[in-house]
Order: C-alpha cells, then sequence, then structure tokens
C-alpha cells in the first residue's frame, strides 16, 4: 500500500542566535554606544569619533593615525566582513564586539593596515569596534568607534536530516530543507561545512523539496562506512538568502555516528528480501511488491528508511487512489514521500513469494515485519529492482540521492 503522511517538523538545535529587534531598538543601541566612544579615553591621548565610524588622533610628533570602519551608521546594510584600516600607521589589534558579549574573529592583512572578519555582520545587532593602533614614529593609541545593523524584512529557517547525536544506516546524506526560497545558492552553500572522522569523499547538491521548498543534500561518494563521526556547521547567521528569502539569523550545528552497515535488497522478480549485514546475507524471505501499472507499480531504485512509524492508518484517496482502500497497518517503514513503506500485509499472504499485488508498497508476514522492523534503522538503504517496478524513485521523493550517478550528483553543487 502507499500512504501520504504530511512531514513532521524536527527540533532546531540554534547554537547561537542575534535576537531580531525594531531599527528604532537598534539606533538607540548605536546611538548610545557612540555617546560612550566619543567620551571615553584612548592611549597616547588620542580620542575617538562617533558614527561616521573615522578615528583619528594626532601623535606627539604631529603624525595622524586615522581608522575607518564599514559597514557604518546606525541602519547599515548586514551580510558583509567588517573591514577595519588604519591610514597612516597600523592597527596591532582589533576587538570587534556585539551587545551580547560575542566577538568577530579576523585577521590582518596589507602590512597591518587592514583587519577583515572572518564572519559577516548580522542583521539587527549592534557593534563596537576597538582597535589599537601605532603611528608612523613609534605612538601608540587606541581607536574606538560603533556601528548597527538593520533588522531583518524576513527570517529563513533551517528543517535538517538526521537528527542530533543520532546513529544512522550507511545511505543517510544530511539533508536541510529551507522555510523560504534561496536564490543566492553559492552564498549558502559556502556557509555549510562537513566534518567526518576519516575524511570522507562527499558533495552538495541542491533540488526541489517533495513539499516544493529549496532542498541541499551532502552526500557521500560511496555508503558511509561504519563507525564514521559526521559534523555539519552550518555558520548562516548573517548570510541573505536573497530576495524573497530573507536572512539566517542563527547558525545550526549537528552531528551524527554511522551504525553497521545494513542494506535491504529487495528483488521483485523473485519477490524476496534480503537483509545483508556487513557483506553477508542474514536472513530472506517472501514479499509481495506493488502490482504493475502506473499507479499500483512500486518504485525501484536506493530508496532510504525516512522513518520507522509504528502502526498508522494508510488511507487510498489520500494518495488519488479512490476508496481501494483504509486500515491501520503494522511495523510500517517509511521509504518515500510519496507514499512508500515496508509493512506488514497478512491480507496479501497469498501473494507471497508468488506475485506482486499491493498497491506500491512492499508488503510481507507480520512474523517478517516485525523481524525487519526489530532490526532495520533510519538511513539504511532498501535497494529495489524488478522488471514490473513503474520508474526509478526520484532525488527528492524521499532521500534518493543515491539515484543519481555522482558525475552529475557534483554538477548539482552551487559552486561548481
Amino acid at each position: 500500500m502507499r500512504h501520504a503522511v504530511r512531514r513532521g517538523g524536527r527540533t532546531r538545535h540554534p547554537v547561537r542566535s542575534s535576537p531580531v529587534r525594531s531599527r528604532a531598538a537598534v539606533a538607540a543601541a548605536v546611538a548610545a554606544l557612540l555617546t560612550a566612544a566619543l567620551a571615553a579615553c584612548s592611549s597616547g591621548g588620542t580620542t575617538a569619533t562617533g558614527p561616521d565610524a573615522k578615528a583619528g588622533a594626532g601623535s606627539a610628533h604631529g603624525r595622524t593615525v586615522t581608522v575607518t570602519v564599514t559597514p557604518d551608521g546606525a541602519r547599515a546594510k548586514a551580510g558583509r566582513p567588517v573591514v577595519v584600516t588604519a591610514h597612516g600607521g597600523t592597527l596591532t589589534s582589533v576587538t570587534v564586539s556585539d551587545t551580547h558579549g560575542g566577538t568577530l574573529t579576523g585577521t590582518l592583512s596589507d602590512g597591518g593596515r587592514t583587519w577583515t572578519s572572518q564572519r559577516n555582520a548580522v542583521p539587527g545587532a549592534s557593534y563596537t569596534v576597538k582597535a589599537d593602533t601605532r603611528a608612523q614614529d613609534g605612538t601608540t593609541g587606541t581607536r574606538r568607534t560603533a556601528f548597527g545593523t538593520a533588522a531583518p524584512g524576513r527570517v529563513n529557517k533551517v528543517d535538517w536530516r538526521p537528527g542530533d547525536t543520532t546513529t544512522v544506516g550507511v545511505a543517510q546524506p544530511i539533508s536541510l530543507v529551507f522555510d523560504h526560497p534561496v536564490r543566492d545558492k553559492a552564498a549558502v552553500e559556502r556557509q555549510l561545512r562537513v566534518t567526518t572522522s576519516n575524511g570522507t569523499e562527499g558533495c552538495w547538491g541542491w533540488m526541489k523539496d517533495w513539499s516544493g521548498k529549496d532542498r541541499i543534500d551532502w552526500r557521500p561518494r560511496e555508503y558511509w562506512r561504519p563507525g564514521t563521526e559526521v559534523t555539519l556547521d552550518a555558520r548562516l547567521n548573517g548570510t541573505d538568502s536573497g530576495p524573497d528569502g530573507g536572512w539566517f539569523v542563527r547558525d545550526y550545528r549537528f552531528g551524527f555516528t554511522v551504525g553497521p552497515r545494513q542494506v535491504f535488497k529487495v528483488d521483485l522478480d523473485s519477490k524476496q528480501l534480503t537483509l545483508e549485514r556487513d557483506g553477508h546475507d542474514v536472513r530472506t524471505f517472501p514479499v509481495s511488491g506493488g502490482t504493475p501499472g502506473p499507479e499500483t507499480g512500486s518504485w525501484r531504485g536506493t530508496e532510504v528508511v525516512l522513518a520507522k512509524e509504528g502502526t498508522i492508518r494508510m488511507n487510498s484517496e489520500t494518495v488519488n487512489l479512490g476508496n481501494a482502500y483504509d486500515q491501520l497497518v503494522d511495523y510500517a517503514v517509511r521509504l518515500t514521500w510519496s507514499g512508500t513503506y515496508a509493512h506488514a500485509a497478512p491480507w496479501n499472504a497469498a501473494y507471497f513469494g508468488r506475485a506482486n499485488r499491493s498497491h506500491g508498497c512492499i508488503g510481507m508476514s507480520d512474523a517478517d515485519a516485525r523481524w525487519l522492523y526489530e532490526r532495520v534503522r533510519v538511513g539504511d538503504p532498501f535497494e529495489v529492482e524488478g522488471a514490473q517496478t513503474k520508474g526509478v524513485v526520484a532525488p527528492n521523493n524521499g532521500l534518493g540521492d543515491w539515484n543519481v550517478d555522482w558525475e552529475h550528483w557534483r554538477t548539482l553543487s552551487a559552486l561548481r
């Protein structure tokens, strides 16, 4: 059988967020910072500047060091690095802090005359800049200034798979689905960093999710090696996803571990399912797939386990099959968003191992379904083949990334 179930939301785990505040609040905060900066004294007898983000001071020998900062102003556009430049001298250190105690790290270049932050300024925030300088005659000083960024008009968010601190099967990709359109895909992809415990080769690929939203998946070139530890660091805070998409105002970070190698091989010509673990066949038992035809046939290709859903109600009207069925099924393992499951189907017992007579799912006895359910894990691949299938499952219909060959998959990255 097939059954369409609306995808549920998954818990988001923000690492750090910058609160979205009104323009008035940001402007007020920046004004207060600028007032404090104007009143502050700096070493060497120098003073800081006001909201034009330019600071200058005369040294004891009449030479001048000035410092410029971009962005500047009370409602500057976010999404750009902070750049601090010294004129008439060099920078010895720079500290850029926000009102929540966070700091932006950066690097010096151009012989110490320029400092650039490694992260972008985020929207709806206020910053103070402290720059220690050295004039050409060796005189040192400190320059201070402040600026703020405009609040975002729209915020974009991320929904992801798999969950944090989980153990998954060897076919599990990293999958991110965005609430709003991502027009600047390259800008977003540049902020996504995948690290693995063994240097696994992989690549990002963009697609439209089954829901119609923008989605990006990272999959290895081949199935994961068991025991691999994987971390995604999505440093999206301060990234603009483009027109109609909005700003990201937080980072996301999660990790997971790859479990034992389990592959469920389904041959719908012989109507048999085999669990292969670590290269050895564990058990084979009879099944029945979808009745041949464009509506009821089973998909072929690699289908990755999305969820273990237990006992669920399946209604044929939700997948445009009229009133063909409406009943509870046990030991349901979801394989596609279009409604393909592996599950118990005792009403089809006469066809197990003999004929494909379901509405698209992979049915089996109660005992075999229970045995499978106790062993299967999210991220395990079901490799389905058979002449009577209706076609290859699409990459976005569940986690069908493996049905795209590697060279083509690489072309789906926005950075290729």
